[in-house]
């Protein structure tokens, strides 16, 4: 026995220039059906929450899934799956397509080469995909951009549950924030890990989708637009603050990857604020009493 539920939408032209949209969501418990053989133009994520089963891809060969997993179905690669006969399992899936999958591939986000993933916990994407669910009721008028918000969500999560994405992955990656702004090369930072240099390019490329450079080089500019919104240092001062001796060769990388020249980014955002702005992430639930001055 089994229980199926599922909805499949067809978002218009304007929906698919957000970049992703939602083709379908369903959930699923039992002994289902077998699926396939069968390749289909668009993704699909199969969250297997509990149960187990297997499948086989273009290569013939048979993979066990076992709950949590993750399976990629991705577009033009032939597939087969099925659950346990016997056990079954629990499965919610997404449908989804659109033109920003080729960025969340190259980030690692979306795997076709890697369609059976174990994960770590099944509860994040679930939610999501929960969310989706509720989403989908009949004439919700935000359908579209709703589903399609969630499915961005849901790649993120999927991330985060990744079973591969071990604690010493993200221990690497708080110590290469910690030190981003120190004048350090990426062969540096690997020698302070007893990492190679390769060996710290996978690291990060696991945990955060890519290189050991570009995440040096966010954190960098991310803390250069602090100090240029929120002081009033001379620029070749900010260049020193965050790595960079060179305080033309700073202005240039920041203008090249901005967008805008340091000058012009702090004439649109400047908030200058005496003794710089807080460190402590305010909470969103509990802002904090604003009083006025005439308030004793």
């Amino acid at each position: 026995m089994y229980q199926t539920w599922m909805r499949f939408f067809s978002p218009g032209p304007a929906h698919h220039r957000l970049g992703l949209v939602c083709l379908g969501v369903g959930l699923q418990h039992g002994a289902l059906p077998t699926v396939g053989p069968r390749t289909l133009d668009h993704h699909v994520a199969v969250v297997v929450s509990s149960g187990g089963g297997w499948y086989r891809g273009a290569d013939g060969r048979r993979t066990t899934v076992t709950a949590p997993a993750l399976l990629w179905l991705t577009p033009g690669v032939p597939h087969h799956y099925a659950p346990d006969p016997v056990t079954g399992w629990d499965e919610g899936f997404v449908d989804f397509a659109g033109p920003a999958t080729a960025a969340y591939g190259e980030l690692g986000y979306i795997e076709p080469d890697r369609p059976v993933v174990p994960l770590s916990d099944a509860s994040g994407p679930r939610a999501v995909i929960a969310r989706v669910v509720r989403a989908a009721r009949r004439g919700n008028p935000l359908l579209e951009v709703e589903t399609a918000a969630a499915v961005h969500e849901l790649l993120v999560a999927l991330r985060r549950a990744r079973a591969d994405l071990a604690p010493d992955g993200e221990q690497v990656l708080a110590a290469l924030a910690r030190d981003a702004c120190t004048p350090l090369s990426v062969a540096d930072h690997a020698a302070r890990h007893g990492m190679t240099t390769a060996e710290l390019r996978g690291a990060v490329r696991r945990a955060a989708g890519c290189t050991p450079k570009d995440y040096l080089l966010g954190i960098r500019l991310a803390r250069a637009k602090e100090l240029l919104a929120a002081t009033e240092l001379p620029v070749a001062a900010v260049a020193r603050r965050v790595g960079y001796d060179d305080p033309a060769y700073f202005s240039r990388l920041f203008t090249r990857r901005v967008g805008l020249a340091p000058v012009r980014f702090r004439a649109q955002q400047g908030r200058t604020v005496p003794g710089g702005w807080s460190d402590r992430v305010p909470d969103p639930a509990d802002p904090p009493v604003i009083h006025s001055p005439d308030t004793p």
